[in-house]
């Protein structure tokens, strides 16, 4: 047997972010070479103004760095300089994106506060009026964002896509020799109406920088193969993000695909997880998704990263399930604080392993690492820190012990 001779590195890292304008949106800066962003958007009654306060703070303090919040109504539009307000009253300056639909041109005259209050308009061309009326309206609104200096999302839904824009790219299809199937036409139309009306807008006077495209999807491949149809005819800033993702597991697991797939390829200067929350379930855990979506991807960090096994018939002990949580659980109670104290802490990679076969190998793959004795071993739990064996660790304090080594190595290396 001969062994090949290693001539090529083998890339394990995300293609080159696609090169896009840059467009500033409150103290952020969105496409160019910024960081991928995280949105989230509230689901109370805007004019609901403690509810939406409260919902948008847990948004923010999640890690939400835009909000969007719904503006439908005379309420709501008159409800957001007092929700700025008092979210800033809480020392909360998170940007505030206006969703605005059917009506937006009209509440935006009536509350000129409100378009003071919001740090980007998202508007779906779909639905700012229908034949006559979607010209002037679509540039009512954009002659509102260049008053204000407001930067826009172009929204596209595939489920309230604009009629005309559909109808023409049908037809030019029906006079085809063998024509394309319809939901083909139907991507191709999602993607020239975000295209178009960017550039309508910018013959308008909105400037090309100040610009941002998404075009939303119900299903995986769909989304995927409009964003690259999209990423190769523009180079506006991409938001990434399923229309409607679903519940609970099949809900993240559907974003999961999507996003990476796109990021992977360079694809997407901002995100959203739209997950429908379980009944009571907290709507900040979207936030959470999207974190992990793009922590794992190697695209950003946000907190330490714990790695434990999966378990099997060798770890007949549950203690290192128990062991993993409860240093998840400190990491969760701690890392407010040592973000403050320790930058750079969130790159820590502690590993959490619960038999001898993989487990000492894992172990000084990562920052920490712990070994935990699986079925007939020996009642000793070997650490390793930066890839050497530091102490074995016995009897009933494992968990506290291993949470002092994990406090006295982030003051070592990040104090």
């Amino acid at each position: 047997m001969t062994m090949d001779t290693f001539d090529h590195p083998i890339e394990a890292s995300p293609s080159p972010r696609q090169t896009t304008r840059c467009v500033a949106v409150g103290p952020y800066k969105i496409g160019g070479d910024a960081p991928v962003l995280i949105q989230s958007m509230t689901d109370t009654e805007t004019a609901d103004i403690d509810a939406t306060v409260k919902q948008a703070a847990a948004l923010a303090r999640a890690g939400s760095e835009l909000v969007r919040l719904t503006i439908n109504n005379e309420q709501a539009a008159a409800a957001l300089p007092h929700i700025r307000e008092q979210l800033a009253s809480q020392g909360i300056e998170v940007p505030l994106v206006g969703d605005f639909h059917f009506n937006g041109h009209k509440l935006l005259k009536r509350h000129p506060a409100c378009a003071e209050a919001i740090a980007k308009m998202r508007i779906n061309p779909g639905n700012v009026g229908k034949g006559s009326r979607r010209d002037p309206q679509f540039a009512e609104m954009i002659e509102i964002a260049c008053r204000y200096e407001l930067p826009v999302r172009i929204g596209v839904n595939w489920g309230s896509l604009d009629e005309s824009v559909l109808t023409r790219l049908m037809d030019a299809n029906a006079q085809r020799q063998q024509p394309y199937p319809p939901e083909m036409v139907t991507r191709d139309a999602v993607v020239t109406s975000a295209i178009e009306s960017a550039k309508q807008a910018e013959e308008l006077g909105l400037p090309g920088d100040s610009i941002i495209l998404s075009c939303k999807m119900s299903g995986v491949q769909d989304l995927v193969a409009v964003y690259r149809d999209l990423a190769r005819r523009c180079d506006y800033p991409l938001h990434l993000g399923l229309t409607e993702a679903g519940m609970g597991v099949p809900g993240i697991a559907s974003s999961s695909a999507a996003l990476a797939i796109l990021l992977q390829q360079g694809i997407g200067d901002t995100i959203r997880v739209s997950l429908t929350p379980d009944p009571g379930g907290a709507r900040t855990r979207e936030v959470e998704v999207a974190q992990q979506i793009l922590q794992c991807m190697g695209l950003r960090d946000f907190t330490p990263r714990v790695t434990a096994c999966p378990g099997c018939g060798r770890t007949s002990s549950n203690y290192f399930q128990h062991l993993a949580e409860q240093v998840r659980h400190h990491i969760d109670e701690r890392i407010p604080e040592w973000r403050n104290q320790y930058p750079g802490v969130e790159k820590l990679r502690i590993a959490v392993m619960g038999c001898v076969v993989n487990g000492p190998g894992e172990s000084r793959h990562a920052d920490i690492g712990i070994s935990l004795p699986g079925a007939d071993e020996q009642p000793a739990a070997p650490v390793f820190v930066d890839g050497e064996r530091r102490t074995t660790l016995k009897g009933d304090n494992i968990a506290a012990e291993f949470k002092n080594i994990i406090e006295e190595y982030i003051q070592q290396r990040w104090g």
